[in-house]
This record gives C-alpha cells, sequence and structure tokens, in this order.
C-alpha cells in the first residue's frame, strides 16, 4: 500500500519535496517521530502522510492508534496529517476505526482516505501543493 501511495505523491510533488519513510522533525525541533512522507522535507513538514493497510490480527491495527497519536503529538498545529488505510480486517475492529475518524473530526487528522478514495487523495494533494506553493 506504501508503494502505491508513493505513486499518487510523486505524481503530484517534486521528487525533491518528497521525503519517504523517514523521521520528521517535531514541532519543538527537539524530537522526532517516523512517517511514511513528509512533504516538502522530514525538517519542515507541511504535509505528513502515514498509510496504513491491514489484513492482519488486531493487535497490529491497534498499533495504528498509537502511532498516529504519536505522529499528532509531535507534528507542528500547521502541519496537515493524512491517513490513508484500508484492510478488510477494519471491519472485525470498528472501535479502532472510531477512534481515527475522531481524530479527524477534533482536527487532529485531515482526512483519512482509503483505496477507493484515489481521485479524491489525488485533488486534495494537488490543492495542497497549490496552497503551499510546492
Amino acid at each position: 500500500m506504501e508503494d502505491y501511495v508513493e505513486g499518487i505523491v510523486r505524481s503530484i510533488f517534486s521528487d525533491k519535496k518528497v521525503a519517504v519513510r523517514g523521521r520528521f522533525t517535531g514541532a519543538k525541533g527537539q524530537s522526532t517521530e517516523k512517517a511514511d512522507f513528509a512533504i516538502p522535507s522530514l525538517v519542515d513538514p507541511l504535509i505528513l502522510i502515514e498509510v496504513k493497510a491491514y489484513g492482519a490480527t488486531g493487535s497490529k491495527q491497534t498499533d495504528v492508534i498509537g502511532d498516529i497519536a504519536r505522529i499528532v503529538g509531535e507534528k507542528r498545529p500547521d502541519t496537515v496529517l493524512l491517513l490513508v488505510t484500508d484492510g478488510i480486517t477494519w471491519k472485525q475492529r470498528p472501535n479502532d476505526l472510531r477512534k481515527l475518524v475522531e481524530l479527524q473530526n477534533e482536527g487532529r487528522i485531515q482526512r483519512i482516505y482509503t483505496k477507493s478514495m484515489e481521485e479524491e487523495l489525488k485533488n486534495d494533494l494537488e490543492s495542497l501543493r497549490l496552497e503551499n506553493d510546492l
């Protein structure tokens, strides 16, 4: 799934403006956290994208909540966080998915996408590219 999203991200942004699978600098500049994509850079991310796809056990899905919470805790308030997730086992863990939707409703995640929302993801990334002059 990460490769799939990487193809979309690279189709919108210049390779020079996409950091892949690294640790971005946190809001206070004193710590870092992992993210799948940081745009335009890991040092000064304006957009963070985390990708999680599961066909695995519930514990793996619950780990998503912790991963996202760490990103939310480290990112600057002006940094946009997008989550791309998919997988049939989400249907068996609706409470975990509800927690992610709650983070979106609170504005901590700007938007959650599934693979079927490819056009929305492309359109939103294009809008963010233009808004941020990237």
